[in-house]
């Protein structure tokens, strides 16, 4: 993620900020622009913008930014909706009756955001559902469980359906060491169900893609459900790792996919971070990897280059989470047949960022459906 800075003050800021902690100027992520804009009040709904190159453009913040304080991004004043890119696509939320729902909500739309803002810089940021037949909007339900009524997190149809109390950390902990997961985050399920969700639009768009998908993930065409039951009931082979980011991939391609997507995006927002601070890695010993860029991570050419720089900056971070006794940021071994399928993953994001359509706009329904 890039650095932003108050064009009040010049004082840096966070993507999730809704005021400047140095000067208290408020704060929104302004889509178009791609980066934390600084704005006058003119009034409840329009704001005015700071920065020099706007010249006092008008915005208005959005509907669940001033009613909920679950949102921090900004609208065009004359724009017709009263929900920024990132809400629009939020379609069911929690009960608010119950007073844990809006913290729930609200952890669930900035993990959102930063997934969406990823999407934003590879030029795949999704559009919403218009209906229950468009096939290639996105639409997202955050659902509590009830005791007569679980919540399965999952894709179906461009409708991605999270269980509300993942963002609760204890639920989550907890679930992460029933099924002996090393790794589960509210940001790692919206990765790992786009996945599904971009699997389908490359399928629809791009059918002939499966021929070199079914070379490093297998044949989906396997039956998932008893693929699921078998993974269930027997778990995975003992050399799973050979070939598989987690013990989960190794279930069904799809879920391969998905897992291996997400671990992609991982990589992609991490680095984009380190790239963005100036961070570099100047290694000690002669075998170990260094970090240094020579490009923006995103959409690199040097797609080598950006897996050594992942190397170095994933076992400085394991370091020193380690130092600190925590977990290791990113516990996880990249095998030969993974990397693979990262740089599949690479070179199918650099062909799709050359065609718009990918990313399901409006003009897909009258040339695609």
């Amino acid at each position: 993620m890039k650095v932003f800075y108050c064009h009040n003050c010049h004082h840096q800021v966070f993507f999730n900020n809704t005021h400047c902690e140095n000067c208290n100027a408020l704060l929104g992520y302004e889509v178009e622009n791609k980066t934390m804009g600084t704005f006058e009040q003119v009034d409840e709904l329009v704001w005015k913008s700071l920065h020099p190159k706007e010249q006092g453009t008008l915005y208005k913040p959005c509907y669940n930014y001033h009613q909920h304080q679950v949102c921090n991004w900004m609208i065009p004043a004359d724009s017709e909706h009263i929900y920024c890119e990132s809400c629009r696509l939020t379609h069911t939320i929690p009960d608010l009756s119950f007073p844990q729902n809006t913290l729930y909500w609200r952890r669930l739309e900035q993990a959102k955001r930063r997934f969406l803002y990823l999407t934003q810089q590879l030029n795949i940021f999704p559009r919403p559902k218009k209906n229950d037949d468009d096939r290639f909007g996105l639409r997202f339900n955050f659902l509590m469980p009830l005791p007569d009524q679980p919540i399965m997190t999952g894709h179906q149809s461009g409708t991605i359906t999270l269980n509300a109390s993942e963002a609760d950390v204890v639920h989550r902990e907890k679930t992460r060491l029933d099924m002996q997961e090393n790794y589960r985050t509210v940001l790692g399920h919206f990765r790992h169900e786009s996945g599904h969700y971009y699997f389908d639009i490359m399928t629809h768009l791009y059918p002939e893609w499966l021929d070199e998908f079914r070379l490093y993930f297998g044949d989906e065409r396997m039956d998932y459900a008893q693929a699921l039951e078998e993974y269930y009931q027997n778990g995975s082979d003992e050399q799973w790792q050979d070939f598989y980011i987690s013990r989960y991939a190794g279930a069904h391609p799809w879920e391969d996919w998905a897992e291996t997507w997400a671990h992609y995006l991982h990589m992609m927002d991490t680095l984009d971070t380190a790239y963005h601070t100036g961070m570099n890695i100047e290694a000690n010993h002669q075998i170990d990897p260094d970090m240094h860029f020579k490009e923006s991570p995103i959409g690199s050419l040097d797609f080598e280059h950006t897996l050594t720089n992942w190397f170095a900056l994933s076992y400085a971070l394991n370091g020193l989470n380690r130092s600190m006794g925590l977990q290791d940021a990113y516990p996880f071994t990249l095998s030969n047949a993974v990397l693979d399928k990262l740089r599949f993953i690479h070179r199918t994001l650099l062909k799709v960022a050359l065609k718009p359509e990918i990313r399901a706009s409006d003009e897909i329904d009258s040339n695609m459906m």
